[in-house]
């Protein structure tokens, strides 16, 4: 096994549509404990987040794509609410399965659909920010291309605004830690197997930034990630 390069023949076993369903819904709540510990959306809201917010001076739209269990949505919408900044928050997943789960996060201005970037954006969705969590290092060429597009897409309206995809630096370090480290959140669920995957199939900081291409930056704001940004103009 090396991680010199990203192994992008691995597949996780939560993507398996007939995969375990008790394990697949361990997996999407456990995820609210393994991103608070390693995601570093705590970071990004500090330093981002809650500027932009702050800074329209209006309620925000906000949009979490791929949103998975939706606990960083949650995560976000309650730190807003005791930084007193008024947004709406919709988190999106094409899986039905991970949408079911994130629904008890539903509730004081959250809410969830199962869906995906290029229908939203076919309908005309509009948001301030986008975002995204564990998501780029899922995806093949063409649909990194699509998703890529279609969250730039989602945030071009009269006032512009901010996209924001975090995801793992692959890294010697970070293997090593987390296949120790999430042992004792691994039984009955698939976060050790599929973690371990991911960081071999994510991507380092110039990989990203190369496969992201023109309009985009890449910052590492926390050990072990990696944040595209993007930022639209003004219409």
């Amino acid at each position: 096994m090396t991680l010199a390069v990203r192994d992008t023949q691995l597949r996780e076993l939560m993507d398996d549509p007939a995969c375990d369903l008790s394990r697949l819904n361990a997996t999407l709540r456990r995820f609210a404990v393994v991103n608070r510990l390693v995601s570093g959306w705590g970071a990004v809201y500090r330093s981002r987040v809650a500027p932009y917010l702050r800074g329209l001076g209006r309620p925000a739209r906000v949009l979490d794509l791929g949103c998975g269990g939706g606990d960083v949505i949650a995560r976000l919408a309650a730190l807003a609410r005791r930084d007193g900044l008024a947004a709406e928050w919709l988190g999106v997943d094409p899986d039905e399965r991970a949408v079911s789960v994130a629904t008890r996060y539903a509730g004081s201005g959250i809410r969830f659909e199962a869906t995906d970037s290029g229908t939203l954006r076919s309908r005309g969705d509009r948001f301030d920010l986008v975002l995204s969590n564990h998501v780029l290092h899922h995806l093949d060429p063409a649909a990194f291309a699509a998703f890529r597009d279609d969250s730039l897409a989602l945030v071009q309206g009269p006032s512009g605004g901010v996209v924001l995809h975090g995801d793992i630096a692959r890294g010697h370090l970070a293997y090593g830690l987390y296949a120790v480290g999430i042992t004792p959140l691994a039984p009955g669920s698939f976060l050790r197997t599929d973690g371990l995957r991911s960081i071999r199939r994510s991507y380092t900081a110039p990989e990203l930034a190369a496969a992201l291409g023109p309009g985009w930056r890449v910052e590492q704001p926390a050990p072990f990630r990696v944040l595209a940004v993007a930022e639209a103009r003004h219409a």
